[in-house]
């Protein structure tokens, strides 16, 4: 059985008596990358169950269900694996690894582009969300919110508002004009606004039901 994570913890870093901090987190994670390049046995299992939580946040963000992101963050690694030998020692291993899988969701959005590409809202999508849905506004209820717009709008949201891409940028990541790429996030904002508003105003909206 490969190592656990809490036994590397302390072989490694025997004084300490809880979860790592800044400075030994750092150090742990160098010493999973070092493993790696140096296919230590255990080691490619070690990183992945180290990084899994972070890696399937950026992944489901970008992807549509939790079994499209998973589907994306096991061909991140794969990639990863694959470069590992490439990564500089001594640079963060967090935004090598997001930018991976941030390629990886958006070749798998390429693939099924011409099925994704479209300026109206797909039939019944958002067209009527009812604010119980939207009750607690907590991780898993704004993920529900983003999986309910239309694929590009929702890709192109995530890359703009979360991410900190431009719509420069975002046009050649999806090979699509800057005005698409402005026209989905001007729709993904707006339809976004609406189920806001119904959070906001739940009595108006059980009533406008009834």
């Amino acid at each position: 059985m490969a190592t656990t994570f809490v036994a590397i913890v302390f072989l490694n870093f025997p004084r300490l008596k809880t979860i790592p901090k800044e400075t030994e987190r750092a150090k742990l994670e160098a010493l999973l990358v070092s493993n790696c390049k140096l296919k230590k046995k255990g080691s490619q299992e070690l990183l992945y169950q180290y990084f899994y939580g972070y890696a399937f946040s950026i992944s489901r963000l970008n992807t549509y269900s939790r079994d499209e992101a998973v589907d994306v963050l096991n061909d991140s690694f794969i990639k990863v694996f694959g470069a590992i030998g490439k990564f500089q020692e001594g640079k963060s291993f967090k935004p090598w690894l997001k930018k991976i899988i941030i390629n990886t969701s958006l070749d798998n959005f390429r693939k099924k582009r011409e099925k994704f590409l479209s300026l109206e809202p797909e039939a019944g999508t958002m067209q009527h969300i009812h604010s119980e849905a939207i009750s607690l506004l907590n991780v898993a209820d704004i993920l529900r919110m983003l999986d309910r717009l239309p694929r590009a709008h929702r890709l192109v949201f995530t890359l703009f508002e979360i991410q900190g891409y431009n719509h420069r940028e975002i046009s050649e990541m999806l090979d699509i004009g800057e005005s698409s790429s402005r026209t989905f996030l001007a729709r993904a904002k707006k339809t976004l606004r609406v189920v806001l508003q119904q959070h906001e105003n739940p009595q108006h909206e059980h009533e406008r039901r009834y």
